[in-house]
């Protein structure tokens, strides 16, 4: 028990387990001299007087004592402290558990001896032992910054930055007080108002990082004591407010001095941070819990697109977050979407002060080692994304190449190629702000290797989809990119010779038939568009309407289904939303070359193509297919497709066979549904 705050010095203290305390012999309590301090502001510099004598009321000095200075408050405290060596510990006890430790809410004399006494403590700090003030400093790291108003936070930090200062031994303790209190205590949250959690924010946050500031200006190896310790802290299981409060923090010493030591590490704790969120987050079990919702099936393209306002996609936003109230999915994708947002600004922030391409190379080497290796990555690769479109010439080329050279590299796995081919087509069919150019660059680059790697495959044998897997994703890779952007290469008529000038055509004739193992949906929109764009010699026999996905496809894709990774699916977060969307590539505006045909023409294509139907199923099939000129009503070719037509993400049905249907009605959009993209580890 402690005895009682209004406790006499010298009386008996019954209960208190180290028997009767007094306060310091020389010291002042409360209720004597002290108690003028109050009001009166403090000097923050050692030695000089606590107050000006002429601002201070003397009548009534006689009768209360003298007043004493800043030096003499400093004597009394080291002795104190020396004290405990001598087996002496009344006076230390009593600073210990009456001015720093005191019992319920401190009034105003409590508050200014607590000043006076932080600050005396700072000119001793030479004298607190590791060993025999344990309690004390313990003590002063427990303190929380939030609790307190201006002018014991201002006396607390200083006493923080000389003992950090004054000992290597205390700097780890100090910089994890610090670095705790990028946070409130929880209870303290609860009684605070917006308006008062805002502002009591900024006052303590700009007090820590200017402590640590100063901190690493005395003692140069903090930087790299520092990030261990944030790394650490990171709220793992936190409230929103809270987890975005702490990468504030973060992201503001990455952009300080401090930064020049540690950005980097901190980026990169921060791309962690929001993997495990994001891998964490299960849209199976969330469709589980609401079959009848469908949530992430919703088309939300095609209500921006058919409502021709912002009212029809707000209330489909507003469904998804109804689906997800009570679930503990919600709160991660709110807290996911709220760091996602402060990512982008903070990466905003450093375009506009020229250092972008400093962080990118961060964030470009933090992509390899954490997302592209990353299970069911959903929506952290947008981080990267936005980057690139903030300097589409500099880093959005270079994210380009860089996903090239993953999948042209023979000494990478094939997991590995395939996820960043995957990623690259992805990105080249989805990103506004890349070049034309850049993109033919990187096609004839891929259509070559497809090309180089048939030559090297003995025809004779039989084809075993699994033994060719980077040879389909290839394929795979750059029909998807085609069925985006073949409209706009084919309107450049020197991108369009280069065009003609590839070996597109050999590859798909070759007997690896990557026309029938590659995504139906994908197949089938990418001849339907190189017919009409004539990219071929023979694009007349390209035809496949209602591809269903065959024993190949599944194959080649294999367990991680890597045919089916599309990592820069439509966006669905909704804060982070704007700043990916203006630079974002949605199949529903991409121009297709079939646009521009009238139905007159389209019946004439048809009628030629039916005319030369067999010659075309002997030539690229031979007698294996099945079910070739069967007879398909309307309404089951709609169930086979069955897949919303309106984005590039697809779920193929499952079925044994690769079977082909011809039908007189040509679909103005590719079949595509919205699901989670399935990653490649």
């Amino acid at each position: 028990r402690r005895p009682h705050p209004n406790s006499r010095p010298g009386s008996g203290e019954r209960g208190s387990p180290r028997g009767r305390r007094r306060p310091l012999a020389s010291l002042p309590t409360p209720g004597s001299c002290w108690r003028r301090l109050r009001g009166i502001p403090l000097s923050r510099t050692m030695g000089a007087e606590f107050a000006d004598p002429r601002e201070v009321d003397m009548s009534g000095a006689a009768g209360d004592g003298p007043y004493f200075s800043d030096s003499e408050v400093v004597a009394h405290v080291r002795q104190a402290l020396q004290a405990v060596s001598l087996g002496d510990r009344e006076q230390y006890d009593w600073l210990l558990y009456e001015v720093l430790e005191p019992i319920g809410k401190m009034d105003a004399d409590q508050e200014a001896l607590l000043v006076t006494t932080l600050r005396a403590l700072a000119g001793a700090v030479s004298h607190i032992d590791v060993d025999q003030h344990r309690s004390l400093y313990s003590s002063l790291f427990k303190m929380s910054l939030w609790k307190h108003g201006p002018d014991v936070r201002g006396a607390l930090v200083d006493l923080i930055i000389c003992l950090a200062a004054s000992s290597g031994v205390y700097l780890d303790g100090c910089l994890d007080m610090l670095v705790r209190n990028f946070l409130p205590p929880r209870k303290l949250q609860e009684y605070l108002s917006e308006h008062d959690w805002l502002s009591r924010k900024k006052d303590v946050v700009d007090c820590v990082l200017s402590a640590l500031q100063e901190i690493t200006d005395l003692v140069p190896i903090t930087p790299m004591r520092l990030w261990p310790i944030i790394v650490r802290e990171m709220p793992r299981s936190a409230t929103k407010k809270e987890i975005v409060l702490y990468v504030e923090c973060m992201l503001r010493l990455e952009s300080s001095m401090i930064g020049e030591f540690i950005g980097s590490l901190l980026l990169k704790a921060l791309i962690d941070r929001l993997i495990d969120l994001d891998v964490d987050i299960s849209w199976e079990e969330i469709l589980q819990e609401d079959n009848s919702k469908g949530i992430f099936d919703m088309e939300l393209e095609d209500a921006q697109e058919n409502a021709g306002d912002d009212d029809k996609v707000g209330k489909i936003r507003q469904e998804i977050q109804d689906c997800l109230q009570g679930n503990n999915v919600a709160e991660k994708l709110d807290s996911l979407d709220s760091l996602m947002a402060l990512a982008c600004e903070h990466l905003k922030s450093c375009a506009d002060d020229g250092r972008l391409m400093q962080v990118f190379e961060t964030l470009i080497e933090s992509f390899q080692k954490t997302v592209l290796n990353a299970y069911r990555s959903k929506f952290t690769q947008f981080v990267v994304f936005y980057a690139c479109s903030l300097d589409p010439e500099n880093c959005g080329a270079k994210f380009a190449f860089l996903l090239k050279d993953i999948f042209l590299s023979r000494t990478n796995p094939p997991l590995l190629r395939m996820s960043g081919v995957a990623y690259l087509a992805s990105y080249l069919s989805r990103a506004k702000f890349l070049g034309s150019s850049l993109v033919a660059d990187i096609l004839e680059r891929l259509v070559d290797w497809c090309f180089e790697y048939c030559q090297f495959v003995d025809s004779n044998k039989t084809i075993n989809p699994k033994v060719h897997t980077v040879f389909y994703s290839g394929c795979q890779a750059v029909m998807y990119i085609f069925c985006f952007r073949l409209k706009s290469l084919m309107s450049d008529s020197y991108l369009r010779s280069r065009l003609f000038q590839m070996p597109l055509e050999s590859v798909l004739r070759h007997p690896l038939d990557p026309l029938k193992v590659c995504l139906p949906s994908i197949v089938e929109e990418f001849l339907r568009q190189a017919k009409a764009a004539h990219l071929f010699s023979t694009s007349r026999t390209f035809l496949f309407d209602n591809l269903l996905e065959s024993e190949w496809s599944q194959a080649f894709g294999g367990i991680e289904r890597l045919d089916m990774f599309f990592p820069f699916d439509p966006y669905l977060l909704k804060e982070s939303d704007r700043f990916i969307r203006p630079n974002f590539e949605f199949w529903s505006t991409v121009k297709k070359p079939y646009d521009d045909y009238s139905s007159e023409e389209e019946y004439a294509d048809e009628t030629f193509e039916e005319e030369h139907a067999q010659k075309f199923e002997k030539t690229y099939f031979g007698d294996d297919i099945g079910g070739f000129g069967e007879d398909h009503s309307d309404s089951d070719s709609e169930d086979d497709l069955g897949l919303s037509m309106n984005k590039m993400s697809i779920t193929p049905r499952d079925t044994s066979k690769h079977h082909i249907v011809h039908n007189n009605a040509i679909p103005t959009r590719m079949p595509a549904r919205i699901r989670p993209s399935t990653s490649p580890c």
